[in-house]
């Protein structure tokens, strides 16, 4: 989750995670992942289609988790590497 983090993958928001990728598999890893810490997984939507390259466009995933993490230092590393936008954010 930490590579996610710093790559723009993953943003937290309160007790929340909200992971955007072009990939399905990594939303079933994420899923996981959430798991492992005791959260749960609340919505995986298709939320618009991204273009690869010039003739080609790929559905872009965003999937919700529930993560109450008082003890794990993931948030506090979410602060130091983190960002309040996805790679996939149009906004600066």
């Amino acid at each position: 989750m930490q590579t996610w983090i710093r790559n723009r993958y993953l943003i937290c928001s309160g007790n929340f995670f909200i992971f955007e990728t072009l990939d399905y598999t990594a939303v079933e890893r994420f899923e996981e992942c959430v798991t492992s810490l005791g959260g749960s997984l609340i919505t995986v939507n298709p939320i618009k289609k991204v273009w690869i390259g010039n003739h080609r466009q790929i559905l872009l995933y965003q999937a919700k988790a529930s993560l109450h993490t008082p003890h794990h230092d993931l948030k506090q590393y979410w602060f130091k590497y983190g960002s309040l936008h996805t790679r996939f954010d149009e906004t600066p």
